[in-house]
């Protein structure tokens, strides 16, 4: 099976090296956890160590704000979108029409998804399905669109992270229930102050670790301190 790097120190050896290629993973948490620096992360990474260009999609950040976060752990993303390595994206769904908006909804992820087809983006990030799922109605609508959306992108090869808000707690997994039943894999972060936690509560066709583990942002991103485990006991939230 072919893998995709995440390229965060001390994660990939957690999950046989990487991901499969390909597949849609839900990072999951809840406010201030880590998510988004995850997320960009992992396109940063494809980009500068991998040579992979990477699409990022927004629903409600505003793109100054990426940048921002983005050059605090001085990376360059200016000379990226330069090399057409990061593209950021913003839905459009603010001035669509309610009455049919899952149509809508899936016709902003087609274009995304000839967009990849276009520049040949083998990474992407959707930042969040939380912000998705509100302009969706119910559950099995939201599960029905994210199902036809990450089918679309296997056939694309493209791997994908997606980001829920949750409430934090150690049973929550997303914001919905469903985003967890039509994704490859599912990483949730804690944060119970000081400490932050990764916890890989799911990879198909992966022998992942089934320990919690702590994680650090430093300077540079994410750090995953892989050595160490943290007994579900550990975690005060």
């Amino acid at each position: 099976m072919k893998r995709v790097p995440i390229g965060i120190e001390g994660l990939d050896e957690l999950i046989q090296g990487g991901v499969p290629k390909g597949a849609s993973i839900l990072v999951s948490g809840g406010a201030g956890a880590g998510k988004t620096i995850f997320a960009t992360q992992f396109l940063y990474n494809g980009a500068t160590k991998f040579n992979e260009p990477g699409l990022y999609v927004t629903l409600e950040t505003n793109l100054k704000n990426i940048t921002w976060d983005m050059e605090n752990f001085r990376w360059d993303i200016k000379k990226l979108q330069e090399k057409e390595l990061f593209k950021i994206y913003k839905l459009n769904l603010a001035e669509k029409d309610s009455e049919n908006i899952e149509e809508e909804v899936l016709e902003e992820l087609n274009i995304i998804s000839e967009y990849i087809e276009k520049v040949g983006a083998t990474r992407l990030v959707v930042d969040s399905t939380t912000s998705l799922a509100m302009w969706i109605r119910g559950s099995a609508a939201m599960r029905k669109t994210l199902f036809q959306f990450t089918d679309g992108l296997k056939k694309l090869d493209c791997t994908t992270l997606m980001t829920s808000e949750t409430k934090g707690s150690k049973d929550a997994i997303s914001a919905f229930g469903v985003e967890e039943f039509v994704v490859d894999g599912v990483m949730v972060l804690y944060l119970h102050p000081p400490h932050r936690t990764i916890f890989i509560r799911k990879m198909r066709g992966t022998n992942q670790s089934m320990s919690p583990h702590p994680f650090e942002i430093t300077e540079n991103g994410i750090v995953v301190r892989s050595k160490e485990e943290v007994p579900w006991e550990g975690i005060h939230l």
